[in-house]
């Protein structure tokens, strides 16, 4: 009983979450709340290059622009890549449909969000996890 319960212990500190996405293949892998897969980690680095805290806040919490955390939640992928390429200038969003760093890690971009919104990613600012 002592070893199940020092395993389970032990398997709570290397907590693994991942999303799948509707193709049966991962959105997003997360360790320890903050380490992050490769493809992931372009989603962050993509967020960062587009300065999208200015608006959304450095937690994605919202400032002037919604909380990710809450809009993301519902927003389809089709919806939130619309939304990003076209942007709602009439709610102060703008386009991202010209910046190559952004369209090119649209998908990733999406499931970093995803994964702070689904609270698999607990801190902001992330990692790649180690190989």
């Amino acid at each position: 009983m002592r070893l199940r319960n020092a395993l389970l212990t032990a398997g709570a500190l290397l907590c693994i979450a991942s999303a799948v996405h509707s193709d049966d293949k991962p959105l997003y892998k997360v360790v320890d709340g903050y380490k992050v897969d490769g493809e992931t980690i372009k989603g962050f680095r993509a967020w960062r290059a587009a300065a999208c805290d200015r608006c959304h806040g450095a937690n994605q919490e919202g400032l002037v622009g919604p909380s990710l955390i809450v809009s993301m939640k519902t927003l389809s992928k089709e919806d939130f890549i619309k939304t990003v390429s076209n942007g709602r200038l009439d709610k102060g969003m703008q386009s991202f449909g010209n910046s190559p760093m952004v369209m090119d890690n649209i998908n990733q971009l999406y499931a970093y969000l995803k994964g702070r919104s689904d609270g698999a990613i607990t801190r902001a600012k992330v990692e790649e996890i180690s190989k």
